[in-house]
């Protein structure tokens, strides 16, 4: 039994150490960089960063439509963006909605362009609707508590 333990603890410290020596393992690196390796890392990185689209959204006005090549130009306050539809849930969108209407759309701008991933009508009440708590809120600060 005793040579049991002994060979149990040869074993578990062997692996324990080995597994120490391998954490510690570190691939050689020359001290100093290559001149042309310095302006390759640059490139690659912002290679990556033009190919992360961030995607934006729009609320506005359609001021041009055309569902068959499936694009768009939407009006938000002073700007104008032109879009194109990608995605075919986002094209039926397009067949559904006329000039004038309200819509809030999701889009990406890859090589210059804007792709729309999604395209939702907004109701035209909801200016409307947002009034209306406002009111009901300042109605109710304007009471006082009664007090004793």
């Amino acid at each position: 039994m005793k040579n049991m333990i002994k060979v149990l603890v040869v074993v578990l410290t062997t692996l324990s150490l080995s597994g120490l020596g391998f954490a510690q393992a570190k691939p050689a690196t020359p001290a100093t960089p290559a001149t042309p390796a310095t302006p390759a890392t640059p490139e690659k990185k912002t290679e990556m960063k033009s190919e992360k689209a961030k995607s934006h959204r729009i609320t506005g006005e359609i001021t041009s439509l055309d569902a068959k090549a499936g694009t768009l130009a939407v009006k938000e306050k002073d700007k104008e963006i032109k879009l194109t539809a990608d995605s075919k849930s986002a094209k039926d969108a397009l067949e559904k909605l006329k000039v004038g209407d309200t819509v809030r759309v999701s889009y990406t701008e890859k090589d210059g362009k804007m792709i729309a991933s999604s395209v939702k009508a907004q109701p035209k009440t909801t200016a409307a609707k947002s009034d209306k708590p406002m009111e009901k809120k300042s109605d109710v600060t304007e009471k006082k508590p009664a007090t004793k």
